[in-house]
C-alpha cells in the first residue's frame, strides 16, 4: 500500500465516487484522511465509513450549484462521474452522441464552475482534477463522441488552470484500462481479462486504488507547483502495433544467400502473440 498523504481537515468532493473508478477515488481520500462527499445520480448499496453522499444529476446545473454552493469548506472536487456505452458513430441518433459528450465534458465544466466559485473565496484556494482517458489521444472506435469529450477535456482543464490561477489548481489524470467489476463487458472472461492485461507495458491493469493516489497526490501539498497537467496513469501505453505485426511476418528464417531487410533486422521475434483491446 502506498505511503498516503495526510489530507486531514480537507473536504473533498467526487462526482460519481460510488462504484468503480470513483469508489477507488473516494477510499483513496478517506485513507489520506479527508472528509468526502459523494454524489450520484442513484443512491450507492454502500459507502466506506464516514463518506457522505448526494444524488445529483451532474448535468444539472442548478442541482450542481445547491450542492456544491453548500459545502463552504470546500477543499477539492474531482470530476470523476463519466462513461460511454459502445456506440459507432453511425449508429443512434443525434442526441445519444450528445449525451455523451454533455455527461463527459459539459458536466465537469459545470461543476468546476461551480466549485469555482466556492474555492475562490477559500483561505488557501483549492484544486480541481479531471478524470480523463487516453481514449482521448488516440483514436477511439466505438467510442468517438466519448473520446472527443475526453479530448476536450485535456483543453478544459489547461485553459481553467490558466483563468483560476493563482487561486484555484486545475489538473487531469488521464488513464488507461482499469480493472473494475465491469471489465467483463469490455474485455471478456478472466483470460480475456488476463490477455488484455499482458498489452500493458506494465504487465496489469489500473486498479481504482492506483487512480485514487494520483488523485491524493495531485491534491497534497507535494503538488503545489502543479497545474495544468495531465498526469498519464496507463503502465506505459500500449505497444504499437507494427511491433508485433512485424515480429509475426519475420519468424521465418532468411533463406541462404538472402539479407534480412531493416524491418526483419528490428523486429521483437521473441514477442508473443497478442490479443489487441479493440
Amino acid at each position: 500500500m502506498p505511503h498516503a498523504a495526510d489530507l486531514s481537515g480537507m473536504t473533498v468532493v467526487v462526482t460519481g465516487g460510488v462504484r468503480g473508478v470513483g469508489l477507488g477515488i473516494t477510499t483513496a481520500f478517506r485513507a489520506a484522511g479527508a472528509h468526502v462527499i459523494t454524489c450520484a445520480r442513484r443512491e450507492p448499496d454502500g459507502l466506506p465509513e464516514g463518506v457522505g453522499f448526494e444524488r445529483v444529476d451532474v448535468r444539472d446545473a442548478d442541482a450542481v450549484a445547491d450542492f456544491i454552493g453548500g459545502i463552504a469548506d470546500l477543499d477539492v472536487v474531482v470530476n470523476n462521474a463519466g462513461g460511454t456505452p459502445y456506440l459507432p458513430a453511425s449508429e443512434g441518433d443525434a442526441r445519444r452522441h450528445a449525451k455523451v459528450i454533455e455527461l463527459n465534458l459539459i458536466a465537469p465544466l459545470i461543476v468546476s464552475r461551480a466549485a469555482n466559485r466556492v474555492l475562490q473565496g477559500r483561505p488557501g484556494g483549492g484544486s480541481i482534477i479531471m478524470i480523463g482517458s487516453v481514449s482521448g489521444h488516440r483514436p477511439s472506435p466505438g467510442t468517438a463522441a466519448y473520446g472527443a469529450a475526453k479530448a476536450g477535456l485535456d483543453n478544459l482543464t489547461a485553459s481553467l488552470a490558466v483563468e483560476w490561477a493563482p487561486r484555484v489548481r486545475v489538473n487531469a489524470v488521464t488513464v488507461g484500462m482499469v480493472r473494475t467489476e465491469k471489465s467483463a463487458m469490455h474485455y471478456g472472461d478472466a483470460a480475456g481479462v488476463a490477455a488484455v492485461a499482458r498489452t500493458v507495458p506494465l504487465g496489469r491493469l489500473a486498479e481504482p486504488a492506483d487512480v485514487g493516489h494520483a488523485c491524493v497526490f495531485l491534491a497534497s501539498p507535494s503538488a503545489a507547483y502543479i497545474s495544468g497537467a495531465s498526469l498519464l496513469l496507463h503502465g506505459g501505453g500500449e505497444r504499437p502495433a507494427f511491433l508485433d505485426a512485424a515480429a509475426q511476418a519475420s519468424t521465418a528464417s532468411p533463406t541462404r544467400g538472402q539479407q534480412p531487410s531493416t524491418g526483419d533486422a528490428i523486429a521483437d521475434t521473441h514477442t508473443p502473440d497478442r490479443e489487441d483491446n479493440a
